[in-house]
């Protein structure tokens, strides 16, 4: 990625922010890898609520508590990576640290990744807002209104940002956070066909090859390949070329990931958004990070030099912290403890 002498005000933070790794584990990939060892154990037993979408199918949400007995409760709404959930170790660990802060937490599931496939003829992907937009007006409708901030996760991140863009004031949030999100798409499709980060590609491709095939067994036809296509993909752009764009109606996967990018669209972005990023990513280039004035002035960045993939592993091995458990909650609390 860029050195850190070409943008030395994304390093230039207070001390109580600054993201110090784990002595010893500073390596990208063990920083990437070690929340799943240090979280493997989901301790937070969520509320479910399945939401019905207008076009018939469904996406179903993760609350830290019952939301009825919470609804003045300040809400952090999370939208996760790629084929993630509530279980991802990210997910569970960021709500349990808003539930400690007094506030209600709620993971929306993108469809297909709560465990039970979705019933249309689509799925997901990073640039699709269509659901999260109807999610959060759902939310204020039914719930009220209260601040509310959402923090959006690797693809989440990137998918929220758009949202941003594309809203400016009419998004009904407070304010966001984007973490590790691949606001360039095309160039992180490149990086994962190189070196180590082959094996990110692997087990992300994995992972979608499994939820797609359950998908095509409980509604054949739903997806616009076959079992022996579907088991035949060695690359996530021939998964993306084959499924995510012609599901969605893009031309190709380049087209997709020309098109729904949110780098483009961040001078746009007019609520209050911080971008976290790791300079050593292993699934970015420099491509990922925004020059200054691709920013609106509502968007603060922070590119912290390790990290690696929504990894900010800290603290020591007796007792390791996860940074981003104590950042997100801190940066929030500004728009979220906020007096009615």
């Amino acid at each position: 990625m860029h050195q850190t002498s070409l943008y030395p005000s994304y390093f230039d933070r207070p001390s109580g922010e600054r993201f110090k790794p784990l002595r010893g584990f500073t390596n990208a990939h063990l920083q990437t890898l070690l929340p799943r060892i240090l979280r493997r154990r989901v301790t937070l037993r969520p509320h479910w609520q399945r939401l019905d979408l207008p076009d018939g199918d469904f996406v179903d949400l993760a609350w830290s508590e019952d939301p009825a007995q919470a609804r003045h409760k300040p809400r952090m709404v999370m939208f996760h990576g790629l084929e993630g959930s509530f279980r991802s170790p990210y997910a569970h660990g960021l709500m349990q640290a808003c539930q400690a802060r007094g506030w209600l937490a709620v993971v929306m599931h993108f469809r297909g990744c709560s465990g039970e496939p979705n019933r249309l003829e689509r799925i997901y992907h990073s640039g699709e807002t269509e659901d999260a937009t109807y999610f959060l007006h759902w939310l204020q409708r039914e719930w009220g209104t209260v601040p509310t901030a959402a923090v959006g996760v690797s693809l989440g991140g990137n998918m929220l940002a758009c949202l941003l863009g594309l809203q400016g004031n009419d998004v009904p949030i407070d304010a966001a956070i984007a973490i590790s999100a691949p606001l360039a798409l095309e160039p992180c499709s490149t990086k994962l066909d190189v070196g180590f980060s082959r094996f990110y590609q692997y087990y992300l491709l994995t992972q979608l090859k499994k939820n797609a095939t359950r998908k095509l067994h409980a509604w054949p036809g739903t997806l616009p390949v076959d079992l022996s296509q579907l088991r035949a993909f060695r690359r996530l752009r021939e998964f993306d070329d084959a499924i995510t764009a012609r599901a969605h109606g893009f031309v190709d996967a380049n087209d997709y990931y020309q098109r729904a990018s949110a780098m483009p669209l961040l001078t746009r972005v007019r609520k209050p958004l911080l971008i976290i990023h790791a300079q050593d990513d292993p699934f970015m280039t420099d491509a990922v990070i925004p020059r200054p004035e691709q920013l609106s002035a509502s968007i603060q960045y922070q590119l912290t030099q390790q990290g690696g993939h929504v990894g900010f592993v800290g603290g020591t091995l007796l007792k390791p912290k996860m940074w981003l458990e104590q950042r997100v909650p801190d940066w929030l609390s500004t728009y979220l403890d906020v007096q009615l």
